[in-house]
């Protein structure tokens, strides 16, 4: 049996999935919502990659998670790597394009930067509160305006003369917009704008202050939007990399990490398993700690969320060990 790697990235609008061979080469791949509920969106995704693995020719013995759920994810996988998106992204980048030194990763409700060098994560960002230079952003608009947001970018493309569109904030956008269609602008304009206005709000936030250079790798689900691509160049001055798989390097990243630590045995088989998750505050001190308690059917198997061994919960057995 071949060798094969899983890595599952898991946010809160998407969850990315894929699973590579020891030459990184993508056997299996799933994306899809994960609409608030990132244990069934996770079961869904290894459903669809054990149906298009060949598992004849390969066995996963190598399993990583990372986004905004990778510890809960990590448990419920058994995973033996749990890494924070920066790292990930980062590793998943480089594999392909070893000479990046910048990229621009703009998701469904966060975005980032990080900057290379020489193959090394020197410095990085990541958004604050505001949602105005993220995907969800655009498409909330790209509704408002009667439009579906793969078609939005597109129509950027058809602009001319786009709207200048107060970027600060998303109600600020949004106010603006509305004033500018009641004005007559065409909604192509609008749309390049909107567009425009993604760009300013990340370069001026995320990558205020950071030395942006060539070659720059843009990814994230809102690198599928050529209008924002073009808006990209037009500020930097420097052509955009978008990888097909742009969507998937978080993913990449993490499967690849997942190779350089003791492999285990994963079984697909989780869809029947029932999988909860409790939030306990604790009460032994002035903390008030949170804590947040994974149960497979029934059994505690891991805990975390306590600052002091007050409220440490001793678990009988963990997943993956």
């Amino acid at each position: 049996m071949k060798k094969a790697y899983m890595g599952i990235d898991i946010g809160s609008i998407s969850t990315k999935g894929i699973i590579i061979d020891e030459d990184n080469k993508i056997l299996a791949q799933e994306y899809l919502w994960t609409e608030g509920d990132p244990i069934n969106a996770v079961k869904k995704v290894v459903h669809t990659l054990k149906e298009q693995l060949n598992r004849k020719k390969y066995e996963v013995v190598g399993v990583g998670t990372t986004g905004s759920a990778r510890k809960l994810i990590g448990v419920m996988l058994g995973a033996n790597v749990v890494k924070n998106e920066i790292t990930a992204h980062a590793i998943g980048t480089l594999s392909l394009y070893p000479d990046v030194h910048t990229i621009f990763e703009i998701g469904g409700q966060d975005s980032k930067i990080i900057i290379i060098d020489n193959g090394i994560v020197v410095d990085y960002a990541m958004n604050t509160l505001c949602a105005a230079g993220t995907g969800s952003f655009l498409s909330s608009q790209s509704h408002r305006l009667g439009l579906e947001v793969e078609e939005f970018g597109e129509l950027a493309l058809k602009s001319k003369n786009p709207t200048n569109i107060a970027a600060r904030c998303t109600v600020f956008a949004e106010s603006d917009l509305v004033h500018k269609a009641q004005m007559g602008h065409k909604k192509e304009d609008i749309v390049a704008g909107l567009c425009k206005a993604v760009v300013n709000n990340y370069l001026n936030n995320v990558g205020k202050g950071k030395k942006i250079s060539a070659p720059i790798v843009f990814q994230g689900g809102v690198s599928k939007n050529v209008g924002v691509i073009k808006a990209f160049e037009e500020a930097t001055g420097e052509k955009i990399i978008v990888d097909p798989n742009s969507h998937l390097m978080g993913a990449l990243g993490v499967a690849i990490m997942s190779k350089k630590v003791k492999e285990i045995k994963f079984d697909f088989n989780i869809e029947d398993v029932t999988f909860e998750t409790k939030g306990i505050e604790c009460k032994g001190c002035a903390n008030n700690c949170e804590r947040i308690c994974v149960y497979k059917d029934g059994e505690l198997i891991d805990a975390w969320g306590n600052k002091c061994d007050k409220g440490a919960i001793k678990v009988k057995s963990k997943v993956g060990n």
